[in-house]
């Protein structure tokens, strides 16, 4: 096994990556770049690290994007929940089926039933009656005592 480093050789270090690296894509501004290219054509270490990253890049460029299914996450979850017999979901209740706003509205509903059949009730629990005389409160001042 020899000694070597991973790129090659000795003077392969993580700036002349980088330089090179930007010098590819094109981001050095024109004394930089200027000086990237003199180095790589004099320079067998850079010349090298040239070689290696056009020859990455020349790879990568013919793999082609994957694009997700439109349905992924929803698939994805239908699979889980399949696979774990419903241990990771929960069933699924009313609220999660119904929107949040119906629910509301059938609330209110159910409120405005209940209040109109205690106020029409017979004892007009929530009836205030004008004519009825309320009977004052215990510890009152107006209670006479017999």
């Amino acid at each position: 096994m020899t000694d070597e480093p991973p790129h090659g050789g000795d003077d392969l270090d993580d700036a002349t990556i980088a330089a090179v690296s930007d010098y590819l894509d094109g981001t050095l501004a024109g004394a930089a770049r200027a000086e990237v290219a003199a180095k790589i054509a004099q320079d067998p270490a850079w010349q090298r690290a040239h070689a290696e990253l056009s020859e990455t890049r020349g790879a990568l460029s013919g793999l082609t994007k994957a694009h997700a299914p439109a349905r992924f996450t929803e698939q994805v979850a239908e699979t889980i929940h399949r696979r774990s017999a419903g241990r990771l979901f929960a069933r699924r209740t009313l609220g999660d089926r119904v929107p949040f706003g119906a629910l509301l509205l059938v609330a209110l509903a159910g409120l405005a039933v209940i209040g109109y059949v205690l106020w029409s009730s017979a004892t007009g629990s929530l009836r205030v009656d004008p004519t009825r005389e309320r009977a004052p409160a215990s510890g009152s001042a107006a209670v006479a005592p017999p």
